[in-house]
């Protein structure tokens, strides 16, 4: 590893992307337009569906349960349950083994889903929770940097190589001292900086107009999203690591990005969703960071708190970086 050599083309990427004021100005302005949009259309209390938590869902035998328009989502420990509650992520949390009920006095939906349970449940004991409010574009933020980022990592990494190998600069640079490792670290660093960076500027000025919650590190926050980043950047090595074909590679990496936006819990939760779409987004990279960076900003999570998070996104990075290595061609499509 020559590091002149390797930080020149850190250097030269860095500059060429700072260059690129569309590129620029879009990864900037579009999560600002989003969290703009959401925090106005769901502004409201106008929501129509409720969600009530119940312990030990499986092993209640009630009618109560089969209520429409509320879905009810199963809890084993109390202590998760009750924080859901005290964060409006829930309207109600039921113990039917206990005969014993909680709500959130300041949820106007947890004082209409009392009413409702009570009306066919009158003698259970009652108990409060209470705590501070998580707005929706609280809720949304990791979905929406994680997503701004996830594009970024995915097309700023494999449309850069596929242009570099069909343009003939990926043959030229063949011809130089420069090693496959280290152009690709470089373009790994180089993007990984640039997501950084930018996701940085992003939270830091929208938080002055929203004053986001957080109940976690921020030094925690930057390591998972840093992780998630380089998990992503890596997939999209993985992706470029031979084509010359940018129509091919547009349509690779659409097929690697949607499935994430709909289904890593971007814009909404996957509690009582059906267990094999869980599963399925369990191998998406993006599910991970959003997952990660959301426990952390509205659970105080620590990095030992999602550990699990941090260890899939470890492995799925070496895994992707390891094939993309070895798959990695100069300028020849295979």
């Amino acid at each position: 590893m020559n590091l002149k050599r390797f930080f020149a083309v850190v250097k030269a990427r860095n500059i060429e992307f700072v260059r690129d004021k569309s590129s620029l100005s879009w990864s900037i302005i579009f999560p600002v337009l989003l969290l703009v949009g959401m925090s106005l259309v769901f502004s409201g209390e106008g929501q129509s569906q409720y969600k009530i938590g119940v312990m030990n869902l499986s092993q209640v035998n009630s009618n109560f349960i089969e209520t429409k328009y509320i879905d009810f989502i199963d809890y084993n420990d109390p202590t998760i349950a009750q924080k859901k509650l005290a964060q409006h992520s829930i309207d109600l949390l039921i113990d039917f083994s206990k005969s014993t009920y909680w709500i959130n006095p300041s949820s106007p939906k947890s004082y209409l889903t009392e009413k409702i349970f009570l009306a066919s449940h009158h003698s259970y004991t009652m108990q409060q929770v209470s705590g501070k409010k998580i707005r929706y574009v609280d809720w949304v933020l990791p979905g929406v940097l994680g997503m701004n980022m996830m594009f970024s990592c995915l097309f700023g990494v494999g449309y850069v190589i596929v242009r570099y190998r069909k343009n003939s600069v990926l043959k030229r640079l063949k011809a130089t001292p420069l090693t496959a490792f280290e152009f690709v670290s470089a373009q790994l660093l180089s993007r990984l900086v640039i997501v950084m960076i930018t996701s940085s500027v992003i939270y830091t000025g929208c938080n002055l107009f929203f004053d986001f919650y957080m109940l976690g590190s921020y030094f925690d926050l930057f390591i998972i999203g840093a992780l998630g980043a380089f998990s992503l950047i890596t997939l999209g090595l993985l992706v470029a690591c031979r084509s010359k074909s940018e129509e091919l590679t547009g349509g690779l990496l659409n097929l690697a990005s949607w499935p994430m936006m709909i289904l890593s819990g971007v814009w909404f939760s996957l509690e009582g969703s059906p267990l094999l779409l869980q599963k399925f987004a369990d191998i998406l990279p993006l599910t991970h960071l959003v997952s990660g960076a959301r426990k952390i900003i509205t659970e105080g999570a620590t990095l030992a708190d999602i550990s699990y998070h941090v260890v899939v996104l470890i492995g799925m990075s070496t895994l992707f970086l390891l094939l993309g290595s070895y798959l990695f061609s100069w300028n020849e499509e295979r």
